[in-house]
């Protein structure tokens, strides 16, 4: 379907045009007419369906012809680098027209905060914002949406997962009850099924390509023991087969350790994680879009609050607990029809878990044999046994020996 068929603004039209938008993408053909029909909506898809687009387009299209545009949208984003990411794909879109947006979130120094409170006292078509801080303007009465029009959340499952439940249920007492409710998930889990029965009214349903990886992604793993997988990335970064990679690993912790790894080995890396500031995080994810930073080290944080193209490679230092933030990580890479690779390192304890992934994508991902260098590292296995009488957890360390030379 043509973009030329929804009939846009022909200032918003000449913005997607400028943008390299050709033709719609299924959740764009199918969430396009029912937004434009004033239609509340679900809508499962997941990331990289243009997803964002599918509700911007719409809505901007429908303020610019609006006659009362006074904070006329709010979308709520359960991260600050998703926010800044739709607050950018608004103001590439409204470049032709005079639709402004506003992001709102947290981490920011005071004067941030007061350059919030000042635009949304003077009014602003579209809001930004994550839950937190928007909880914080609207208890203050800076902040006044009796006249909304529009309420949108974007990856609500993650919200909810980030236990933002009673703030979306405490921003929405703000609102307007007659407004068009649009909720995006990943997941359609009963918990996000339960919320829309709440805040939405009659919604048409849609639901795309739900929990696949895009096709153009190589996915590989590698059975592998927690020592040697520092050994492995080596080996992968040391050939320079790969421009621009992120790491996903489970804590910010082993964010850290990997940082630091990679700094001894002499690999330009950066950790992103929460405990940086505003501004480091701004200048990381910055040098990372303008290919400066050939590999990001991240949590889950980073495999819905960050929308580059071009990214070739994407490990899974640990397998994620949640099959579904699989399909998130991986789906960095392979973006807008391009090639990708996924590498996961699996552990003995993390089988069952990638188990359960290769059960939800409906595909066997192939095991790589592990490099030579790699395989002859020797593993120190730790093994936990009851001591006798007491009960008490007794610990040995035993190497592994070499395997006899023939």
């Amino acid at each position: 379907m043509n973009f030329n068929d929804f009939n846009f603004n022909p200032d918003l039209y000449e913005g997607l045009m400028a943008m390299g938008y050709k033709s719609a993408t299924p959740i764009q053909e199918h969430a396009i007419p029912v937004i434009l029909d004033n239609h509340d909506l679900i809508a499962c898809a997941q990331t990289g369906t243009g997803k964002t687009a599918s509700y911007l387009l719409p809505v901007m299209d429908k303020i610019s012809k609006a006659a009362d545009r006074h904070n006329n949208t709010l979308i709520l984003a359960p991260t600050r680098e998703l926010a800044q990411q739709i607050d950018l794909q608004v103001e590439a879109l409204a470049y032709f027209t005079n639709i402004s947006s506003l992001a709102v979130y947290g981490g920011g120094d005071g004067i941030a905060y007061e350059q919030q409170k000042r635009s949304m006292r003077e009014g602003v078509d579209i809001i930004i914002a994550t839950p937190g801080r928007l909880m914080a303007h609207l208890s203050s009465g800076v902040l006044k949406l009796e006249h909304l029009q529009h309420l949108i959340l974007d990856e609500a499952d993650r919200m909810l997962d980030m236990g933002f439940y009673d703030d979306i249920i405490r921003i929405i007492s703000y609102l307007p009850k007659k407004r068009q409710t649009l909720l995006f998930s990943a997941t359609m889990a009963p918990k996000i099924r339960a919320m829309a029965g709440k805040i939405l009214h009659e919604p048409k349903q849609i639901t795309i390509s739900l929990a696949k990886p895009a096709e153009g992604i190589d996915q590989q793993a590698y059975n592998i023991h927690d020592q040697q997988k520092q050994a492995l990335l080596t080996e992968i970064f040391k050939s320079g087969q790969y421009k621009s990679s992120i790491i996903f690993a489970s804590t910010k912790e082993k964010v850290k350790a990997l940082y630091k790894a990679f700094k001894g080995l002499g690999i330009k890396a950066e950790a992103f994680h929460s405990d940086l500031g505003q501004k480091e995080r701004e200048d990381i994810l910055l040098a990372f879009k303008n290919r400066r930073l050939p590999i990001l080290i991240g949590t889950d944080v980073l495999s819905r609050g960050i929308d580059v193209e071009g990214i070739d490679l994407v490990i899974n230092y640990d397998v994620p607990g949640d099959p579904a933030d699989y399909v998130h990580r991986i789906g960095r890479t392979a973006r807008a029809a391009t090639k990708g690779t996924a590498i996961t390192l699996v552990n003995g304890r993390d089988k069952r878990k990638f188990d359960n992934i290769e059960k939800l994508i409906e595909k066997a991902v192939p095991r790589m044999p592990l490099p030579e260098s790699v395989s002859a590292i020797e593993i120190t296995h730790v093994e936990e046994k009851k001591a006798p009488h007491k009960g008490k957890k007794k610990v040995w360390h035993k190497k592994k020996k070499p395997k006899p030379s023939v």
